[in-house]
């Protein structure tokens, strides 16, 4: 079950509570600014636009624990993420998704297999996990499956109807 119970800060210091996003279909993904993969946010943002008003959001949460890949603070993330590559979904501040200081989001992801049967910590930047309206079903896309990709593509499609 997604833990709409958390309350988690966002990038500008603010926080917010995810049971905001109760009844939505969600695309939680870990982001870095300086990696292969960063170019995924151009697809994250397409999909955020593309399937917005039918209730869906991409939530992002920075993590520098692959590679050093997201050393900036806040502000830094900020407008790297909204200068180069428009990101105007709802970016979280930095955490970590493995290990034992693994944030209690992805304590609860984690848990989730892929299509392979495999569950455990994240392998890199730019994981997804897909969410669906009443937090029960989430699926997990790993890091080299693009936003565009049929099957992440699909999936969202499916939960937005059902």
């Amino acid at each position: 079950m997604f833990p709409y119970e958390l309350v988690i800060g966002r990038l500008d210091g603010t926080s917010e509570a995810l049971s905001g996003y109760r009844g939505d279909v969600l695309l939680v993904v870990n982001v870095a600014s300086q990696c292969g993969l960063t170019p995924q946010y151009d697809g994250l943002v397409t999909l955020h636009h593309q399937y917005q008003s039918q209730g869906f959001s991409v939530l992002g949460f920075p993590c520098n624990q692959f590679g050093e890949q997201e050393p900036g603070t806040s502000e830094e993330i900020a407008t790297f993420c909204s200068t180069n590559y428009g990101v105007d979904f709802p970016m979280f501040e930095k955490i970590e998704v493995n290990g034992a200081g693994r944030h209690p989001l992805y304590e609860r992801l984690t848990s989730v297999v892929d299509s392979e049967g495999v569950d455990g910590d994240v392998q890199w930047n730019f994981e997804k996990f897909l969410v669906s309206r009443d937090g029960e079903t989430i699926m997990r896309f790993r890091p080299p499956v693009t936003p565009e990709d049929p099957a992440v593509v699909g999936a969202i499609e499916r939960l937005l109807v059902n």
